[in-house]
């Protein structure tokens, strides 16, 4: 099932039969919106190192997603050019200098509460990576998605070394093909192509 919180974060099993479905609905609204607001881009700041399992779910996504060809949309991170903490400020300065007015989905692993293992967040505004592991980075997005992929509170690092792969893939696998989705029902509505999702293929 999926919660709602006070501040707009909804969570999502991703055991349910409807996490799918509830994850491509929500990532639509929010993406339809941010286009409407005036932002000509969409980039995905995918976060993490495959160096560590629990870590690993933005760079799978990142390459569950590298052959997406569409226009003003972009991704960074992957398991061939991580985005973490040595090089992310970097990379969102070239975000913000080289794309037009760009909407940023930053997608990143997290702990939390034993029995939240296995949602995914997703909701308005910024995270701060790094955050799980005592890094302090800055805030990135404009709206985020996360797995939550073990529970923290102690040794948070060795924790995310020894989350399961099963679940980190489960949740990249169900990430990556609902952004796909997003994106080739925005580029298919007579509507909305023209503002960003004109595929270059």
């Amino acid at each position: 099932m999926f919660l709602k919180t006070s501040n707009k974060q909804i969570y999502i099993d991703i055991n349910n039969k409807s996490a799918f479905k509830i994850l491509t609905d929500t990532l639509y609204a929010f993406i339809v919106n941010s286009l409407k607001r005036g932002y000509k881009s969409i980039v995905f700041v995918c976060i993490g190192t495959d160096r560590s399992t629990g870590d690993s779910l933005g760079p799978l996504i990142g390459y569950k997603m590298s052959n997406l060809e569409y226009k003003n949309i972009y991704i960074h991170g992957s398991l061939d050019n991580p985005v973490h903490a040595k090089n992310i400020d970097k990379v969102m300065e070239h975000i913000q200098n080289f794309y037009d007015k760009p909407f940023v989905i930053a997608i990143d692993a997290c702990l939390g509460k034993a029995d939240h293992v296995g949602y995914i967040t997703i909701g308005e505004g910024p995270i701060k990576p790094g955050s799980g592991v005592k890094k302090d980075l800055a805030p990135v997005g404009d709206m985020y998605i996360t797995g939550i992929v073990n529970f923290g509170g102690f040794m948070d690092y060795l924790i995310l070394q020894n989350t399961r792969l099963n679940l980190v893939m489960k949740m990249a696998d169900t990430i990556s093909m609902s952004i796909k989705y997003v994106l080739w029902k925005i580029s298919n509505d007579p509507a909305l192509s023209s503002l960003v999702c004109s595929s270059n293929a």
